[in-house]
This record gives C-alpha cells, structure tokens and sequence, in this order.
C-alpha cells in the first residue's frame, strides 16, 4: 500500500508546534494527513533550555528557575493537550509530546525515535534579515530530518 508521498504506508505522522499562529495550518493539515491514511498523529513541541540568567550575568535562584521552567513545562502539556484533544475529536489517534532543549535537534531526535513516516511544519515565512537574524527552526530540521517533511507557510493577514 502506498501512502500520500509515494512511499510505504504512513503509520505516524509526526507535527511539531511552537503554539504561534504559523503552526495552525500546519496542524490541521496535519490531522488531514493522519486522517486521510488512518495514521497515529504525534503531536511534539519543543521547549528550549534557556539558562537561567535574567542578562548582563545576573543568575535566578535555583528555586525560581526551577518554578519558572515548571510553569513553562506545564502551560506547554495544556497546549499539547488541547491540541490532541481537538486531533481525537476529528476522528485521529493522536498522543503528545514535549521535549526540551534545542528545537531542531529535539524535533529530528524525536522523530527517529518515534520513527515518524513524515514531518509537518509550520513555517513563519520569514526572509532576508529577519531570517538570517532569527534562523530557522524548520531549514535546520528540513536539512537534518530522517524523514519527509512537509512546510506548510502561514499566510499572515
């Protein structure tokens, strides 16, 4: 059986959310996807290690970095799951994941070893200098990834 890229059957279809507005067409086309080859959708968002310094050098307390990482880790899993919940309301099995550190090294990581069929993206359709400047989450995974992955660009309006 063949899948929607002219490879084997897609089993998971893995799609990685930064929770922005450019990630919403991703998701949906996402859950499509998943959908159209009743394939497990794995949704995954990348919270990045950030050290624990407020700049110029000035450290937080461990006991506040740790609540402040801990508010990051849980409003991340109310997204996720808000996220799987309207996935499983479309008619997809879907689970989530969070994992952390740096966001295109976690996301090709964790599509290896949740050995996703393909990758989706929402891209923030940046270019020029704003992109030379920000970088790009989605080239370093599109240039790294062990699978196809699929860009969707937010039209911003």
């Amino acid at each position: 059986m063949r899948g929607t890229f002219g490879m084997t059957r897609i089993r998971t279809v893995m799609m990685a959310s930064d929770f922005s507005p450019a990630s919403r067409p991703a998701f949906a086309r996402a859950v499509d996807l998943a959908r159209a080859n009743r394939a497990t959708l794995l949704v995954v968002h990348a919270l990045a290690l950030v050290p624990p310094t407020l700049g110029g050098g000035t450290y937080l307390p461990r006991g506040t970095w740790d609540r402040v990482e801990e508010a990051n880790r849980a409003a991340a899993q109310k997204q996720i799951d808000a996220l799987v919940a309207k996935a499983r309301r479309a008619g997809v099995r879907a689970t989530g994941l969070i994992v952390v550190g740096s966001p295109h090294e976690v996301i090709v990581r964790a599509a290896r070893s949740r050995r996703a069929d393909v990758l989706v993206l929402g891209t923030h359709g940046r270019t020029g200098l704003p992109r030379l400047l920000l970088g790009s989450v989605a080239t370093r995974v599109l240039t790294t990834a062990p699978c196809p992955v699929l860009t969707v660009r937010w039209r911003h309006r």
